[in-house]
């Protein structure tokens, strides 16, 4: 039987967010980057403050437990970087340092480790105020916007992303197996390739089925953003159907638009059927962590993490389990 963990993002040190989550009944969290202050910028600089070594990381996964919040995901630890990706020179030390990570992992009792394949740029927006209901404000995408910018020098084709994701994939997966570990790999954001001349290659269904022929192994799997899914313009339902026990995480969160403009919605509000979603993973019989992801900024927050104010996300799990309970 299903049993979806409602998981939110927290960040790797106790603060109000921690008391707030176990107040309206959370039970698991994915320490996480600085709560959005790095979404928009480069993957390089993006650091998701996991630590990596052994008893920094047990500590504090004890924190967390000690306080009633179980951790089921935590991120790669700064470890995967655009030299793993372009396949530079150093690729053979961070893929390294990564599986001694996921040694570290499996130690402590974590399950899963996420990580994506963006090269340069993490999660892009170009609007981080845009109204909806209420003067709430959210974020939005316009292609033709951001593509007047200037263009990354990367030397690089998609084929060379996909023969680096493979060398990748081939060194880390059988470490992750023994383990106990599985991977899950976000798609790109926005999924359009290329963008500002880098090319991006996780942003179809057929792009994940052929990570998952890569190395079709459980501990290969993918983290299935429903946003993502949404905006490549396919149908949801069908697709957590199709992915099945190879979702190891899962981001619920609503867009309107199309993979070249978009605005993220309220849960409760956009274009796609939020319960008919929770219904397909039920009936893939999903038990792993779910997390409500970039939420609007309401009355009396300051917007400095935009997508991970905490007032939404409050709305967003009392939504969720609204809907999982209807289920």
């Amino acid at each position: 039987m299903s049993d979806i963990k409602v998981t939110l993002a927290l960040p790797p040190y106790p603060d109000d967010r921690w008391e707030l989550a176990r107040q309206m009944g959370v039970e698991y969290a994915h320490p996480h980057t600085a709560m959005g202050e790095a979404g928009l910028g480069s993957g390089d600089v993006r650091v998701d403050h996991v630590p990596r070594d052994y008893d920094e990381l047990l500590r504090l996964i004890n924190a967390f437990e000690n306080v009633g919040l179980e951790v089921p995901v935590v991120g790669p630890a700064g470890t995967i970087s655009d030299t793993t990706r372009l396949g530079r020179d150093g690729r053979d030390e961070d893929i390294a340092a990564f599986c001694e990570h996921l040694k570290h992992v499996g130690a402590v009792g974590v399950p899963v480790v996420t990580y994506s394949w963006m090269t340069r740029f993490w999660w892009m927006r170009t609007g981080e105020r845009v109204p909806l209901r209420g003067n709430s404000l959210s974020t939005e995408y316009n292609h033709e916007q951001s593509e007047r910018g200037p263009k990354e020098p990367i030397d690089a084709s998609e084929e060379d992303l996909w023969d680096n994701l493979a060398y990748f994939l081939e060194r880390v997966v059988p470490v992750a197996e023994d383990a106990g570990v599985k991977l899950a790999l976000h798609p790109d954001d926005p999924p359009l390739s290329p963008v500002r001349g880098v090319p991006r290659i996780i942003t179809s269904p057929n792009a994940y089925d052929r990570v998952l022929e890569l190395q079709p192994s459980e501990a290969n799997g993918i983290s299935f953003c429903v946003g993502n899914f949404v905006a490549m313009e396919t149908d949801v339902p069908a697709m957590v159907r199709h992915f099945d026990d190879r979702i190891h995480y899962a981001h619920f969160r609503d867009v309107e638009g199309d993979p070249e403009s978009f605005v993220e919605v309220w849960h409760d509000e956009g274009p796609t059927d939020m319960r008919a979603v929770l219904a397909a993973f039920k009936d893939i019989d999903f038990d792993g962590p779910m997390r409500p992801d970039h939420v609007p900024t309401m009355q009396g927050e300051t917007n400095e993490r935009p997508g991970y104010e905490m007032k939404g996300r409050i709305f967003a799990v009392g939504y969720m389990r609204g809907l999982l309970e209807s289920l």
